[in-house]
């Protein structure tokens, strides 16, 4: 288990744009994003491995939501643009050894960070 922070969320107008933030404290390979909104399951985003070569998005944000990290900084960052309603969320970032384990006993998450888009 390791620590996470997020930072980044807010408001914004439908077709704008926010970064995600996410810095951990510890060793990790795979990092990524999912997402929940009230009354639903929490949903994949996005998941990076330790080089950056290797990326994963869900269907729903294929071009619009790119994820990146800087390991110097420990920090795994997911821009988001062309924003929709539907993305409206509380975002949540996860660290685990593999893209498999992301949702097991050996992901870690963070605390959230809310991500409202606006009409």
């Amino acid at each position: 288990q390791v620590q996470l922070v997020e930072s980044g969320g807010g408001l914004v107008q439908t077709g704008g744009s926010l970064r995600l933030s996410c810095t951990v404290a510890g060793s990790t390979y795979v990092m990524g994003w999912f997402r929940q909104v009230p009354g639903k399951e929490r949903e994949f985003v996005a998941a990076i491995n330790w080089s950056g070569g290797t990326t994963v998005y869900a269907d729903s944000v294929k071009g619009r939501f790119t994820i990146s990290r800087d390991n110097a900084k420990n920090t795994v960052y997911l821009q988001m643009n062309s924003l929709r309603t539907e993305d409206t969320a509380v975002y949540y970032c996860n660290a685990a050894p593999s893209i498999a384990q992301m949702t097991s006993a050996f992901g870690s998450w963070g605390q959230g960070t809310q991500v409202t888009v606006s009409s």
